[in-house]
């Protein structure tokens, strides 16, 4: 069964008159009565009354008909719904991040991106890296914005830009007034850091290993803002990065002297996957910012 004989049998339902329906159709009134034998053969009961030259439905054709005609209208918004995804001034972006960069890098970077194409919309995800790897696989995100790790073909990454990572205490803390700190100075500290398998987890336990430090940790969590407020609540020490946008009033940030401390963020994409145009442009628009912005 073809889709077009559900078009052909839908027309002539409507006109109920062959050589109009033809005429409509662009097809010789031949080809269209063969089509409609074939579909009555394949559904299996007569649609049509025919007396002569008059054709009329019958009452299965009324039945079907129905059904027919709501295929085709889901058909025809289904085509709709992908044109409006195809259209770059309008399309819609699956973009999956970390949760450290969701305090105001985020929304900024989408408002401003937005401020150009204001009706492109954003599915957001919001998870540790190997999740989002895994969704990017599957399809079920465009991009991500993710640390370096192992990644196998087809997934491509390509760095963005680095930041800074700090130690973080309560106010109250006897370093929370140092203008910088070195890792070691916090060897005693109990430690409250993200739960293992995140890439900032990853990054963090590298920076320890290489200042010879084994931390004491009292708390993983899978939220920055969760480990600042526990840090604020006199729980233990952090190493995070830039928590603007987040409630500083009761935590210090402060720099580190040694080891150097930063991470690394990338974009991620499936090599060869087809990307939507309003994707393409965001990501273009992202690679071009960050260009000019290590530049």
């Amino acid at each position: 069964m073809e889709w077009q004989q559900f078009e052909y049998f839908q027309t002539l339902a409507r006109m109920q008159h062959v050589t109009r329906a033809a005429e409509a159709l662009s097809i010789t009134q031949s080809a269209l009565s063969r089509s409609i034998a074939r579909f009555e053969d394949e559904i299996g009961v007569p649609l049509f009354e025919r007396q002569g030259r008059s054709i009329r439905l019958n009452q299965y054709g009324h039945i079907f008909l129905k059904s027919v005609d709501s295929m085709m209208k889901e058909f025809d918004k289904g085509k709709q719904e992908i044109q409006e995804l195809l259209d770059p001034e309008q399309g819609q972006v699956l973009l999956g991040f970390l949760h450290t960069l969701s305090t105001n890098l985020i929304p900024e970077f989408i408002a401003s991106f937005r401020a150009h194409y204001p009706k492109i919309k954003f599915q957001l995800t919001q998870s540790p890296s190997h999740t989002l790897l895994e969704q990017l696989q599957v399809g079920e995100l465009d991009l991500c914005l993710i640390a370096p790790m192992e990644m196998k073909l087809p997934i491509q990454w390509t760095q963005l830009w680095q930041e800074e990572l700090f130690v973080i205490v309560p106010k109250s803390h006897k370093f929370a007034n140092y203008e910088s700190i070195t890792l070691e100075e916090i060897a005693d500290e109990s430690f409250i850091l993200l739960k293992k398998g995140y890439s900032l987890r990853i990054t963090v336990e590298q920076l320890l290993e290489e200042a010879g430090i084994i931390p004491t940790i009292t708390f993983e969590g899978e939220e920055a803002t969760t480990i600042a407020g526990l840090v604020a609540a006199g729980l233990g020490v952090s190493i995070l990065p830039n928590l603007k946008g987040v409630d500083q009033s009761n935590i210090s940030q402060i720099p580190v002297s040694w080891p150097q401390c930063q991470r690394t963020i990338g974009l991620a994409w499936i090599e060869g996957r087809y990307l939507s145009p309003a994707t393409q442009k965001f990501k273009q628009f992202v690679l071009d910012h960050f260009s000019e912005f290590t530049r």
